[in-house]
Parts: C-alpha cells; sequence; structure tokens
C-alpha cells in the first residue's frame, strides 16, 4: 500500500482543488463558506467534550455530521443536491422548542457569561452566524442548497437557546453602557 501524503505542494502557491477538481484561490467565497463550517464543527467538538450529558453530546454529534455534509455539498459545487433535507431542519426545530419551553422568557440582550459551557456554546453560534453570512454571498454568486442556508439558519437559534440552557439560569443582562 502506498503510503499517502499529507502534504502534496499543490496549494504552496495560494489556490486549492475543490471537490470537482477546479482549482481556486484559497480566499474564495466557497472556500470560505466550507471553511467556516470546518471551523465551526472544531468548536462544536469542543462544546461536546465539555458537556456531560449524553443526549446533548449525541444531538451535536449529529449537528457535527450535518454541518460537515453541508461543507461537502460546498466543496462539491453542487447546487442542486440537498446536504440535508426538512427532517434534518424539523429535528432542530423540535429541540429548539423544547429547550425554550424550558427557559424563562427572554426580556432584554443578554451577555454569555456564567459558565464555560455556555461560552462554547456562544462561540460555536457566532460562527455559526459567520459561515451563514459566508453562504449568503456564496449564494449570490452561485448558488446554495436551500435547505442547507434554513438549517445553518436554525442552527444558530439552537445554539443561542442552548447557551442559555447551559447557563443555568443565571444570565447576565446587557447593561446597555454604549450610549
Amino acid at each position: 500500500m502506498k503510503k499517502a501524503n499529507i502534504y502534496t505542494g499543490t496549494g504552496d502557491c495560494g489556490s486549492t482543488s475543490l471537490g470537482s477538481g477546479t482549482r481556486v484561490p484559497k480566499d474564495h467565497p466557497r472556500v470560505e463558506a466550507y471553511g467556516t463550517l470546518d471551523e465551526l464543527n472544531a468548536h462544536l467538538g469542543l462544546l461536546a467534550a465539555s458537556l456531560d450529558k449524553a443526549e446533548v453530546i449525541d444531538f451535536i454529534a449529529k449537528i457535527e455530521n450535518c454541518t460537515f455534509t453541508i461543507g461537502c455539498h460546498l466543496a462539491a459545487e453542487d447546487k442542486h443536491n440537498a446536504p440535508v433535507d426538512g427532517n434534518d431542519i424539523e429535528k432542530l426545530e423540535r429541540e429548539i422548542d423544547t429547550i425554550s419551553a424550558s427557559l424563562p422568557p427572554l426580556k432584554n440582550f443578554i451577555l454569555p457569561a456564567n459558565s464555560e459551557q455556555a461560552a462554547r456554546a456562544n462561540v460555536c453560534r457566532t460562527i455559526c452566524r459567520r459561515a451563514e453570512r459566508a453562504m449568503i454571498t456564496l449564494c449570490r454568486e452561485c448558488g446554495v442548497s436551500h435547505n442547507a442556508m434554513v438549517y445553518i439558519n436554525r442552527l444558530s437559534d439552537y445554539l443561542f437557546v442552548l447557551q442559555r440552557q447551559l447557563q443555568g439560569g443565571e444570565e447576565k443582562i446587557w447593561q446597555k453602557p454604549c450610549k
């Protein structure tokens, strides 16, 4: 069996290959979008590693699989085949509703504080929002699956309510100091 090299040298001048074999600059909107999803997955792994509830860890593992699949969809230049479907979106929405039902109504902007786990969930949420912005840019240029866009939008909502849950009811209210 031939040893696979991790380095090829083909990207040394600032380009990379997409799944189709097309070479693009490493700062291409497509690479930015799937690279941000890759970063999100790394942080989702950190979040899951900090948790102790098996059902939440398992749910995050499912999310990681979906976001990785969306990244593959973006890398393959495939704007027609949906990498996620309505069931994936519904699972996120059900989990958002379940968590939200256990939380007090949100009356103020809150700051990410009070626990490392909540802060990790918030980091994931902000990276998710950046991935969504990158996907919107890419969508304008060459199209992205609608379900992928919806999934990433719902995912940031899930991460927000998860953050609130992980804060254990001790939310730090934004004091509006910058008037």
